[in-house]
């Protein structure tokens, strides 16, 4: 896109060059032979003020006759004159004679602060910052376009960009809106429980080991897992409970239990060591950490709506479902819920509002079950080789809801796209820039006396509104402005004005040589 917005401006920088050679050759038609033109091309900024922000190509004139160095004046031809008078109308800053210091300071503007030009220019900064950012400033202008045919080409990619933009935006919608709700996959999780037996030493070999004792181990991994990062075994319990043979162990020690805190250390197993020479029945109980939190239906509900264990969510979307189908929405007033038989023996009441559901439910949900085991511990040399394995169905968090938050978070193609936006804006730019000095070139090149004098009225009207001038100084120099009616009146009012002053300064002196 940049390369073809640089083809463009290429093409009118040629079109620029064809106008200046056009200039050239009809003001040298224009041009007496004796008389020598020099032409003088700029371009400044701002020559227009702060009321304009376009940039203007400025061409200055200057003829030269023979026998009078650059640069010179002319002298004042006629009869030497006195000093002017204060002017009716006008301003004494365009007065000849008069420099910018006599002007009268009350029509003085005050001096900005420099705290005040500093604010000028952030907001000044600030809008155009903003105006770059705008789509619109990337289109080109039509008459561009009917110029350099090829500019299509831009503007069918700045409207693929468009559609391009309008797709990823709704995409990263449908994406924030995915990762609010839960986003989990179905697992395995095998589980591993073994167990091994150390048999008792004699009394002679060591003290301490002359006691039978066995070992139990849990352990257990997901299968086939893709995950460079492997889960811990017990980040997927909240509790683990191993219930020992009551009658060998006592009831105070026949019970080995683990459960979640916040400072709790994952681990890849547990283990168990106990003192024995014999088998030992054992079970195991393994509550799962379901994230978010599910619920065991109340029997009559679950029977109703066909969920034993589900959030409270799904649970309340399952009842809105129920009600739905049987049409048990009140027709007069939608917020209640006429309820039938089996609504009637699950909450006990004829007729309640579907807000006060969740409320209800708090008594119907129960903690879901755990999961049970039962083993044998085999003290037996011939079976301690053997490996229970048990495959539990486990939730795990989405690989992709990892990858789609990063995709949201990331920033490392923002930076190279604004620096391309930056280079297109200031390539259109230089393009507008471009049109207008060809157009200047243009309309000089087919009339260039009628344009220079439109042109110098348009520089008198600017410059005026620059410097507050008052009047009209080109009619000012000519005699027929004194000859208006209005001329009277203003002689009139300019010696009644002096004799006041006169009259003034004379009684201010007698009165202070009386005293």
């Amino acid at each position: 896109m940049c390369d073809l917005l640089f083809l463009v401006s290429q093409v009118l920088n040629r079109l620029h060059l064809s106008c200046v050679c056009a200039v050239a050759a009809a003001v040298k038609g224009l041009v007496p032979p004796k008389m020598k033109i020099r032409l003088h091309f700029t371009h400044p900024r701002g020559i227009l003020g702060s009321h304009f922000f376009y940039v203007i190509p400025f061409i200055d004139i200057f003829f030269q006759r023979p026998g009078i160095p650059s640069g010179a004046r002319m002298p004042h031809q006629g009869a030497p004159m006195g000093p002017p008078g204060t002017p009716y109308g006008g301003s004494p800053a365009v007065r000849p004679g008069l420099t910018n210091q006599a002007m009268e300071a009350s029509r003085k503007r005050p001096a900005p602060s420099q705290q005040q030009i500093q604010q000028q220019q952030a907001v000044q900064n600030r809008n155009r910052n903003a105006k770059r950012r705008k789509m619109a400033d990337k289109i080109l202008p039509q008459r561009i376009r009917e110029l350099v045919p090829e500019s299509q080409a831009y503007m069918d990619l700045l409207a693929f960009e468009r559609k391009l933009d309008q797709t990823i935006m709704r995409k990263r919608v449908d994406i924030q809106e995915a990762l609010k709700r839960p986003m989990k996959q179905k697992r395995k999780l095998r589980l591993y429980i073994s167990n091994t037996f150390n048999p008792a030493k004699p009394d002679g070999e060591d003290s301490e080991g002359s006691i039978a004792s066995w070992e139990l181990r849990v352990e257990g991994k997901l299968l086939d897992d893709p995950g460079k990062m492997k889960r811990k075994f017990s980040s997927f319990f909240k509790s683990l409970v191993i219930e020992l043979d009551k009658d060998l162990y006592g009831p105070d020690n026949h019970l080995v239990e683990w459960h979640r805190t916040p400072t709790t250390q994952e681990t890849d197993g547990f283990q168990v060591k106990r003192p024995g020479d014999v088998n030992v029945r054992c079970t195991l109980l393994l509550m799962l950490d379901y994230q978010p939190p599910q619920f065991k239906l109340d029997p009559r509900l679950a029977r109703l709506l066909g969920i034993h264990t589900q959030t409270r969510s799904s649970i309340i979307q399952a009842l809105w479902q129920y009600v739905k189908t049987n049409k048990m929405q009140d027709s007069h007033d939608k917020e209640y819920i006429n309820c039938d038989k089996y609504f009637q023996q699950i909450f006990d009441c004829p007729r309640l509002k579907f807000s006060e559901i969740p409320q209800r439910l708090t008594n119907l949900l129960l903690p879901p079950d755990p999961i049970v085991i039962n083993h044998i511990i085999s003290v037996d040399p011939n079976d301690q080789k053997k490996t229970a394995c048990y495959d539990i169905d486990v939730e795990v968090e989405d690989p992709l809801k990892a990858q789609m938050s990063s995709f949201l978070l990331s920033t490392a193609n923002q930076q190279e796209i604004a620096s391309l936006d930056n280079k297109i804006h200031e390539t259109i730019e230089s393009i507008n820039q471009l049109k207008i000095q060809r157009d200047f070139m243009l309309s000089f090149s087919r009339d260039p006396k009628g344009y220079i004098q439109d042109w110098l009225k348009s520089q008198s009207r600017d410059l005026k509104l620059m410097t507050d001038v008052v009047g009209n100084p080109e009619e000012e120099r000519r005699a027929e402005f004194y000859h208006q009616p209005w001329s009277q009146e203003a002689v009139s009012r300019y010696f009644y004005c002096k004799i006041q002053q006169r009259r003034q300064e004379l009684e201010q002196a007698l009165a202070l040589r009386n005293t």
